[in-house]
């Protein structure tokens, strides 16, 4: 086995350890959280947005506008780098 392979090796084994670091793993707890919260509250409530009136299960609603400030975060975080 050459130098340039087990050093190869050695990155990729550094390269698992990376996958759970304190950041992502709080994203993962809020995520599940976030979704815990959602499918507690399943029941029918009213939505108006500017002039319709619609009904409609509580955790699509907290579903869809959670989609929307995922997507606007990652909007800007993109523009950032």
């Amino acid at each position: 086995m050459s130098p340039k392979t087990s050093a190869k090796r050695d990155r990729t084994d550094g390269r698992r350890g990376v996958l759970l670091t304190p950041g992502r793993i709080a994203v993962l707890l809020l995520g599940v959280l976030g979704l815990v919260f959602v499918f507690e509250n399943t029941h029918a409530t009213e939505i108006r947005f500017l002039v319709p009136v619609v009904t409609t299960p509580l955790w699509i609603a907290l579903l869809v506008t959670g989609a929307i400030g995922a997507l606007c975060g990652a909007y800007f975080m993109k523009r950032r780098s």
